[in-house]
């Protein structure tokens, strides 16, 4: 969800210096090999006027090298498959859904097939009754085509809306994973993966997440709104082994190590590991690769880097 307010075209061509610089870095990082334990590079540079506010972002488990994004409300219902360098391949409407304010995805696999899932729980104003969340089979071929989902589930929360824009999926326990954005500390909720019919589901909290780090004393008094916002979930993921939830915020990134015996729960109450973000403009989308040996991660605004993330 957009959340920065627009800036005059002096101030927008400012920030994006920045990233034109980066276009060389991002060309040359495009061949490297991937990035060392802890650190990262620069993928690739999203440049497509069409991913300008990107909110999702899922690497395909079907073809290689291919990511899957969305973006935010306000936009058709459509999917684009992005190449690992930052480009568009192909575009796919989504028929029979309608986009109220879509704001994370997940991939996965389940009885052989690969699957996405795709979150319409954005909700700035608290207002929602209900929200969605629609799975869709990936399809054989990139190319720009319609797709129909495989299923949805409408739920609601248990005690009054709230805003949720991070979701991910455990296919192990066929669970779907919710964190809410703006409460303190952010709230761990789950969903059945495939409730039996079509009532409205009620998603149950599991609990709260550890180690958000709160913002220091000299961002409250320099950038208050920043530090308001720099703890907010924005994105997670489970990776595909299903042992660590990847969290991103504003700011940081954080991983919940989950033991063979732990419930979720249990994980996301003990101390992640913390690491700062590299920069990006208004981080909102984050994924793991499909091999599960990095993260992917991108902004909202374009041009934007496509930075690939060693845990």
């Amino acid at each position: 969800m957009r959340t920065v307010a627009s800036a005059p075209p002096a101030a927008r061509a400012r920030r994006a210096l920045p990233l034109c610089a980066a276009l060389l870095l991002a060309a040359c990082a495009a061949e490297s090999p991937p990035p060392a334990h802890g650190s990262s590079q620069m993928a690739g540079m999203m440049l497509d006027p069409q991913l300008s506010e990107i909110s999702g972002l899922a690497a395909s488990r079907r073809h290689a090298d291919v990511l899957w994004m969305h973006d935010d409300g306000g936009n058709p219902e459509r999917l684009f498959a992005v190449s690992t360098h930052g480009d568009r391949l192909a575009t796919l409407r989504i028929d029979g859904v309608t986009k109220t304010d879509w704001e994370d995805i997940a991939a996965f696999e389940l009885d052989g097939r690969a699957y996405l899932l795709i979150a319409d729980t954005g909700d700035n104003g608290g207002l929602r009754r209900s929200l969605q969340l629609h799975v869709i089979e990936e399809p054989a071929k990139l190319e720009n085509a319609r797709l129909k989902p495989a299923w949805s589930i409408a739920f609601r929360w248990p005690d009054g809306a709230r805003d949720c824009e991070a979701v991910a999926v455990d296919v192990q326990r066929k669970q779907v994973l919710l964190i809410s954005k703006k409460r303190r500390p952010p709230e761990l909720f789950a969903l059945p993966l495939m409730p039996a019919g079509n009532a409205l589901q009620t998603a149950t909290r599991l609990g709260a997440l550890a180690g958000i780090p709160e913002p220091d004393a000299q961002t409250l008094r320099n950038s208050p709104a920043r530090a308001k916002l720099q703890g907010q979930v924005t994105a997670a993921d489970v990776s595909p082994d299903g042992r660590t939830l990847a969290v991103m915020t504003y700011r940081y990134l954080l991983l919940y190590p989950r033991a063979p015996r732990q419930t979720w729960a249990e994980a996301v109450a003990a101390k992640p590991r913390i690491s700062d973000l590299p920069w990006l403009p208004q981080a909102e989308a984050l994924g793991w690769s499909a091999d599960g040996r990095s993260l992917y991660a991108t902004g909202e605004f374009i041009p934007a880097p496509l930075y690939r993330i060693a845990p």
